[in-house]
């Protein structure tokens, strides 16, 4: 149990970095506004996802969430980053710009699950 706890930290610790780092760069990171543009995004929906990223971040991490929340944000975040995958494949993007959403749907993936097995299934209070 204790090393799916750890496996929990660790990968949910990855996701909150990572959406932080996005939180900074959608604000603060003029390229970001080019790169929506890219992708066919009208440049509110960067400062909406960036603030929902934010907000998602924190329910994942932050224990006392109830769990109908961090639902809610695991979902949204899954949403996101497939939707990451498709609209850099549909706009002819080169197969690296793929890695990073797909690299954070996996440790996604791994938090939800090792989420349920620790908290869920078990009871134990994180």
């Amino acid at each position: 149990m204790k090393a799916i706890k750890i496996t929990y930290w660790i990968t949910t610790g990855l996701v909150v970095l990572g959406m932080l780092a996005t939180f900074y760069n959608y604000f603060f990171n003029p390229a970001l506004k080019v790169a929506f543009a890219h992708l066919g995004f009208p440049d509110w929906f960067r400062v909406e996802l960036g603030i929902a990223k934010l907000l998602g971040a924190f329910a994942i991490v932050i224990p006392a969430v109830p769990a109908r929340v961090k639902e809610w944000a695991y979902f949204g975040f899954s949403l996101s980053f497939s939707s990451a995958i498709l609209a850099h494949f549909k706009a002819g993007d080169p197969p690296f710009n793929l890695i990073a959403p797909f690299v954070m749907l996996l440790l996604l993936v791994v938090s939800y699950v090792s989420y349920h097995k620790v908290v869920l299934q078990k009871n134990i209070a994180l």
